[in-house]
Protein backbone atom coordinates (compact mmCIF):
# COMPACT_ATOMS: atom_id res chain seq x y z
CA UNK A 1 0.00 0.00 0.00
CA UNK A 2 2.78 2.42 0.93
CA UNK A 3 4.67 1.80 -2.32
CA UNK A 4 1.47 2.41 -4.27
CA UNK A 5 1.02 5.79 -2.59
CA UNK A 6 4.62 6.74 -3.33
CA UNK A 7 4.22 5.78 -6.98
CA UNK A 8 0.95 7.73 -7.23
CA UNK A 9 2.47 10.81 -5.58
CA UNK A 10 5.46 10.66 -7.93
CA UNK A 11 3.19 10.41 -10.97
CA UNK A 12 1.19 13.45 -9.85
CA UNK A 13 4.33 15.52 -9.28
CA UNK A 14 5.86 14.51 -12.60
CA UNK A 15 2.67 15.10 -14.57
CA UNK A 16 2.90 18.82 -13.79
CA UNK A 17 6.43 18.94 -15.15
CA UNK A 18 5.52 17.07 -18.30
CA UNK A 19 2.43 19.18 -18.97
CA UNK A 20 4.47 22.38 -19.25
CA UNK A 21 6.44 20.93 -22.16
CA UNK A 22 3.20 20.87 -24.21
CA UNK A 23 2.27 24.53 -23.61
CA UNK A 24 1.95 27.01 -26.44
CA UNK A 25 2.26 30.77 -26.17
CA UNK A 26 -0.87 32.08 -24.39
CA UNK A 27 -3.65 33.23 -26.73
CA UNK A 28 -6.09 36.08 -26.12
CA UNK A 29 -9.73 35.62 -27.12
CA UNK A 30 -12.12 38.60 -27.23
CA UNK A 31 -15.62 37.82 -25.94
CA UNK A 32 -18.68 40.00 -25.28
CA UNK A 33 -17.74 39.92 -21.55
CA UNK A 34 -14.11 40.85 -22.16
CA UNK A 35 -10.76 39.32 -22.98
CA UNK A 36 -9.90 35.76 -21.94
CA UNK A 37 -6.28 34.65 -21.96
CA UNK A 38 -5.94 30.97 -22.76
CA UNK A 39 -3.12 28.54 -22.14
CA UNK A 40 -3.42 26.15 -25.05
CA UNK A 41 -1.49 22.94 -25.44
CA UNK A 42 -0.51 20.86 -28.44
CA UNK A 43 -3.32 19.70 -30.76
CA UNK A 44 -3.27 16.29 -29.10
CA UNK A 45 -3.96 17.90 -25.69
CA UNK A 46 -7.05 20.07 -26.34
CA UNK A 47 -8.68 18.73 -23.16
CA UNK A 48 -5.95 20.51 -21.12
CA UNK A 49 -6.71 23.98 -22.57
CA UNK A 50 -7.61 26.43 -19.82
CA UNK A 51 -8.09 30.10 -18.99
CA UNK A 52 -5.23 31.78 -17.18
CA UNK A 53 -6.92 35.21 -17.08
CA UNK A 54 -10.58 36.19 -17.43
CA UNK A 55 -12.94 39.09 -16.78
CA UNK A 56 -14.35 39.27 -13.24
CA UNK A 57 -17.85 38.92 -14.67
CA UNK A 58 -17.06 35.47 -16.08
CA UNK A 59 -16.84 32.18 -14.19
CA UNK A 60 -13.69 30.07 -14.41
CA UNK A 61 -15.70 27.27 -16.05
CA UNK A 62 -17.10 29.63 -18.70
CA UNK A 63 -13.60 30.96 -19.45
CA UNK A 64 -12.17 27.43 -19.61
CA UNK A 65 -14.93 26.44 -22.07
CA UNK A 66 -13.99 29.38 -24.30
CA UNK A 67 -10.38 28.20 -24.25
CA UNK A 68 -11.36 24.62 -25.05
CA UNK A 69 -13.39 25.92 -28.00
CA UNK A 70 -10.39 27.97 -29.15
CA UNK A 71 -8.17 24.89 -28.89
CA UNK A 72 -10.70 22.89 -30.91
CA UNK A 73 -10.64 25.56 -33.64
CA UNK A 74 -6.87 25.38 -33.77
CA UNK A 75 -7.08 21.58 -33.91
CA UNK A 76 -9.39 21.79 -36.95
CA UNK A 77 -6.93 24.15 -38.65
CA UNK A 78 -4.05 21.80 -37.77
CA UNK A 79 -5.90 18.84 -39.25
CA UNK A 80 -6.89 20.76 -42.40
CA UNK A 81 -3.21 21.53 -42.99
CA UNK A 82 -2.35 17.83 -42.87
CA UNK A 83 -1.47 17.44 -39.19
CA UNK A 84 -2.32 14.27 -37.32
CA UNK A 85 -4.21 13.84 -34.12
Amino acid sequence: MRIGLIVLASAVVLSGCVRSSYESTPVEVNTPKGKVTCQLYTPERVQWDEAIAKPDTMSKQEADNICIEQGAKQLETYRSLGGRS
